[in-house]
């Protein structure tokens, strides 16, 4: 890997590491407070809502000056968001502001990578990325249960700042503050990468010409025969696995009785097994091999609706961990045909912007479902249920589209795979 790509490793894994360590203590602090379930389950849209709504604007942003300082004015907005929600505003709506700043950073965090490396490295890279965010999860998570849990959350109460009042008095408001320090330990890592030799692109001020070419960007990607189809699944991938994050928090309280700290190490497992699946992929897939992993999709919301029936920790640890694998050796060679497609059919930040539109309005969508289901009383058991059911059934239409395009475009889609195959080797 060329210089610089560890420096990038470094700040992405910061960075993630904050933010679900955040989103523990989001939940937390909303139940301390005593807010109603739905408001909880509601922390997931509300992340997404920016990455939606300015999804138009953030690629060209990203394209237009050098990813790094994208990345680091992200990470400042993140911390905005935090302090917002540590001094009083409302846990949803401060949240949605550190959802903003990652709207903003994720474009430049996958773009760089196709202007830093050749298209032969991109699985293996993909692999490292989705590893490394992986494990931010799995550190993520626990770390936010336990700064929330007896044994850390006093000693951070304990901290007295002379002469200053800071007005944090729960275990939340802890996590919260030293979450803080997380990001800017992230921040830190952006100032340090390098800048590329890739061309910055005009930003257009006329907003609604971006408009424009967001929907054109958008519907080129998903017109393309390859790009729909890695597209398609990489989007129900991510809105299904954003909202698992919250329902296993909610099945776990609800058939193990577990706390949120407790829990929360559930979270992890799904996540290691995740990162296992990713790293397995990004040493034993090729590019032009991307679309024979879409069955395991399939699989994986059949074993989404069994989580239902467990009710014992040794089962579900090990059925997590599979389920979490399957997930990652699904992603990762999906992930790089479709940044692969993108950085063929428009510029890096744009087509990382598309994705992150599809896939977080696909969280959105499916969270705000959930929200619903919660609010009439629907268990986390019929949601973790109906989830399954949407994930496999939707995967085997991918794959009966997927089929369909070979037997009517199979020129057009050989044609795209040899140039995958060649800029692969």
């Amino acid at each position: 890997m060329k210089k610089g790509f560890s420096t990038i490793m470094s700040a992405q894994f910061f960075s993630s590491l904050a933010d679900n360590a955040l989103f523990v203590a989001a939940v937390e602090l909303l139940r301390s407070d005593g807010a109603p379930e739905w408001q909880r389950a509601a922390l997931v849209p509300m992340f997404a809502l920016f990455y939606v709504v300015l999804a138009p604007f953030v690629g060209a942003f990203a394209d237009c000056i050098p990813k790094g300082k994208v990345m680091f004015v992200s990470n400042t907005i993140k911390v905005v968001g935090c302090l917002m929600m540590l001094f009083g505003t409302h846990p949803l709506a401060a949240y949605a502001i550190v959802g903003l700043g990652a709207a903003a950073y994720s474009p430049a965090k996958y773009g760089i990578l196709t202007e830093l490396l050749p298209a032969s490295q991109l699985v293996k890279a993909n692999g490292w990325i989705e590893g490394l965010t992986i494990a931010s999860i799995i550190l993520g998570v626990l770390l936010g249960g336990q700064l929330i849990g007896p044994k850390i959350a006093p000693l951070l109460l304990g901290i007295d700042v002379p002469s200053i009042d800071l007005g944090i008095d729960t275990a939340p408001e802890g996590a919260i503050a030293a979450i803080v320090l997380i990001y800017v330990v992230a921040a830190l890592f952006n100032l340090w990468i390098p800048r590329t030799t890739a061309p910055l692109m005009r930003f257009d001020p006329d907003l609604r010409a971006l408009v424009r070419d967001f929907a054109a960007c958008n519907s080129r990607l998903w017109h393309d025969r390859l790009g729909q189809i890695s597209l398609a699944t990489t989007t129900l991938f991510w809105g299904v696995a954003g909202n698992l994050r919250y329902i296993v928090l909610a099945w776990a309280a609800a058939a193990l009785g577990y706390s949120t700290t407790q829990a929360s190490s559930l979270v992890g497992v799904v996540a290691i097994g995740t990162a296992v699946g990713a790293v397995v992929a990004s040493v034993t897939m090729k590019l032009d091999r991307a679309t024979s992993v879409i069955p395991l999709g399939i699989g994986m919301g059949l074993l989404v609706i069994l989580m239902v029936v467990i009710d014992d920790v040794w089962v579900a640890a090990p059925f997590l961990t599979l389920l979490g694998a399957l997930g990652g050796f699904l992603v990762v060679p999906m992930n790089a045909l479709l940044q692969h497609r993108g950085h063929n059919l428009m510029g890096a930040g744009r087509s990382i912007a598309v994705q992150n539109f599809n896939e977080q309005a696909c969280i959105l969508a499916l969270g705000a479902f959930y929200v619903a289901m919660t609010r009439f009383g629907l268990s986390a058991f019929g949601a973790i249920a109906i989830f399954g059911i949407v994930v496999a059934g939707t995967m085997e239409c991918i794959r009966r589209w997927h089929q369909r395009n070979l037997l009517r475009h199979r020129a057009e889609v050989e044609h795209l795979l040899s140039i995958a195959r060649t800029d692969g080797h």
